[in-house]
């Protein structure tokens, strides 16, 4: 192997590393452009050690001992998991960090197809890796459920006015929830709706529209 082709493979990790890294910079994620960098070309010079190795194995024909390939390339698809592990958040019941660990695992991934020099598998995983993490979610439109939690005031006149708004944009209120607590000589009622959204409707469009209302005191939402 070549130095220009040495260089040529970790530049090229260098790159992948960086188109997929920085669309988890601009989204603020906790593994961002230098860290899937890194993990890239890490993985490719795990790689090209290992065809090193494996050129001067095959090369001699006088010994007889029977050797596995792979080996390094698995420790790093496995290893890589602790890496991705520190990036999945846990808090107020939300996971978060599961789609930069996976594409740290995949960055890896396209390393080790750089260092091999299958620049086709990598050049295409990684367009692809890009498109998932920017188009999916716009092409597929999952029907999401969600719990929406809105605290108010004058339970009669606020009931109809939130009743009125899910009917006049098609929002079904599959299970309500709802407790009543007495501060400075009123009562707070917090109910916790369920609810099923049309495609044209997003959860922030509800909370801006709802919070608009003079009764209601808070509104947010919460995964189901």
């Amino acid at each position: 192997m070549s130095n220009s082709v040495i260089i040529l493979r970790i530049s090229l990790a260098i790159l992948v590393g960086t188109i997929i890294g920085i669309e988890r910079e601009i989204k603020n994620r906790p593994a961002g452009m230098r860290t899937h960098i890194l993990v890239c070309l890490g993985a490719c010079i795990i790689s090209l050690i290992e065809s090193y190795f494996s050129a001067g194995i095959t090369g001699d024909t006088s010994s007889s001992v029977a050797y596995n390939f792979g080996r390094l390339s698995a420790q790093v698809v496995s290893g890589i998991g602790f890496l991705g592990a520190g990036t999945i958040l846990f808090s107020d019941r939300k996971i978060t960090g599961l789609t930069t660990a996976a594409s740290l695992w995949n960055t890896a991934c396209l390393g080790i197809a750089i260092g091999y020099g299958y620049y086709i598998i990598a050049v295409v995983g990684s367009i692809f890796v890009v498109l998932v993490l920017l188009m999916m979610q716009r092409i597929i439109h999952v029907r999401i459920s969600k719990k929406l939690e809105v605290r108010f005031v004058h339970r009669v006149e606020t009931i109809e006015y939130i009743n009125k708004y899910f009917e006049s944009r098609n929002i079904q209120a599959v299970d309500i929830d709802f407790n009543v607590t007495n501060m400075e000589n009123r009562n707070i009622y917090t109910n916790i709706y369920t609810l099923h959204l049309p495609s044209d409707v997003s959860y922030t469009e509800i909370v801006n529209n709802l919070s608009e209302h003079a009764n209601i005191l808070s509104i947010r939402t919460t995964s189901v």
